[in-house]
């Protein structure tokens, strides 16, 4: 068993060795993990990846053979019986059947109707309209339709109406390492250049060097300097989760040219639109984020600005104070964005989603604004042009 294992992290290019497996083995024979897949988990991405890297890679694979990896655990402010949420019928309607099913009328209702319905309700519900439960066409629970309703109990999104997403989700990195499938991308990059020699001579300047040589009388009079180097500071912030998830290859590729174009890159992550903070590394961002004010004050006004993310979300989590799909945020996400834009006035949002589909998202139309109409689709040509508007 193991040893097939062994061959599927092989077969997706993580450079496992033998004698890295068989300290696996020994140690399960001390016992160091034991009755516990969890345990299990932990002993093998400890003893078989070496490199923080290759991770995500351990993980998918980790995941799909032994049919699921460690969640973490979920909390929540309100206590909600998993037996309501138990899912048996999916809800199917027709899209006669959706348009004739309204929302509660914005988002100070929703708010204040499932807080009446966490007073009122005392048991499990299926199939219907109004209280919390599965596969109807109440605005709270899970495996049913709303145009506009509160995501609790569910696995993974499926209509995408959720304004507000009761459970603690798990998001993975974008793997940096990916190989490209085109060098598109980072021939696009490359317009956003300026080159400098900066650091400690260490490159042969070949036309100083002769002219030098030929001044000392044919003496052999070495001249060197700096390496040269793009410049070019860049922040990058990378939405993830949620309805990027249909497009993590290419962000995947747009990522990993970027690191390999860019010599001073800074990312952070964010979901749907940028709040009071961001992180680092998704399997830690519920205990490790970082105040976006600290970035503003670390990063300098010559950095440019890249947001990656399709901008498709509900337009509270743009304008209002609490608006944010996982968290009660105490300003609207306009106003942070504004705040990066006010610093770094060399910005670009690239969006993954086609250009075509732009006009029927709300959304995307208000990040467009607030952007300056600075909105770019990931294509060859929207890259040209983005590169274009951060090198000006």
């Amino acid at each position: 068993m193991l040893i097939d294992f062994l061959f599927e992290l092989k077969r997706a290019g993580l450079p496992v060795s033998l004698r890295e497996f068989l300290t696996l083995i020994e140690g399960l024979q001390r016992h160091v993990a034991w009755g516990s897949l969890d345990e299990f988990y932990y002993l093998a991405r400890t003893t078989l990846v070496k490199d923080e890297a290759n991770i995500d890679r351990f993980d998918r694979v980790f995941g799909v053979y032994f049919k699921g990896a460690p969640n973490a655990s979920v909390e929540m402010r309100a206590a909600i019986p998993e037996e309501w949420l138990r899912f048996q019928a999916e809800k199917l309607l027709s899209e006669e059947e959706k348009r004739l099913i309204e929302s509660l009328g914005g988002w100070d209702a929703l708010m204040e109707t499932l807080r009446k319905r966490l007073e009122e309700q005392k048991g499990r519900h299926q199939g219907g309209s109004k209280w919390i439960g599965t596969g109807g066409t109440s605005p709270f629970g899970a495996y049913g339709y709303n145009p506009e309703g509160v995501r609790i109990g569910q696995h993974e999104s499926r209509q995408r109406r959720a304004v507000k997403v009761w459970d603690r989700r798990e998001f993975r990195n974008f793997d940096s390492a990916v190989e490209l499938g085109t060098r598109n991308i980072k021939v696009a990059l490359r317009r956003l250049r300026r080159f400098a020699r900066l650091g400690a001579a260490s490159e042969l300047d070949l036309d100083d060097t002769v002219r030098s040589t030929a001044r000392n009388a044919g003496w052999l009079d070495l001249k060197l300097v700096p390496e040269r180097h793009n410049a070019v500071k860049v922040l990058l912030f990378l939405d993830v989760g949620g309805s990027m998830d249909d497009h993590i290859r290419v962000v995947e590729e747009l990522f990993s040219a970027a690191k390999g174009e860019f010599k001073h890159l800074e990312y952070f992550y964010f979901h749907n639109f940028v709040y009071e903070s961001v992180w680092k590394d998704n399997r830690r961002r519920f205990d490790e984020r970082t105040p976006l004010i600290d970035v503003l004050h670390r990063f300098g006004h010559d950095y440019k600005l890249i947001f990656v993310g399709d901008a498709t979300m509900s337009p509270y989590e743009i304008l209002l104070a609490g608006g944010s799909v996982e968290h009660n945020n105490d300003e609207p996400g306009a106003a942070w964005l504004q705040r990066l834009l006010d610093i770094y006035r060399h910005a670009a949002w690239i969006n993954p989603q086609p250009e075509a589909r732009w006009s029927h998202h709300e959304s995307i139309a208000l990040t467009r604004t607030l952007m300056g109409e600075r909105m770019y689709p990931l294509s060859l040509d929207g890259l040209d042009r983005a590169m274009r508007t951060l090198a000006r």
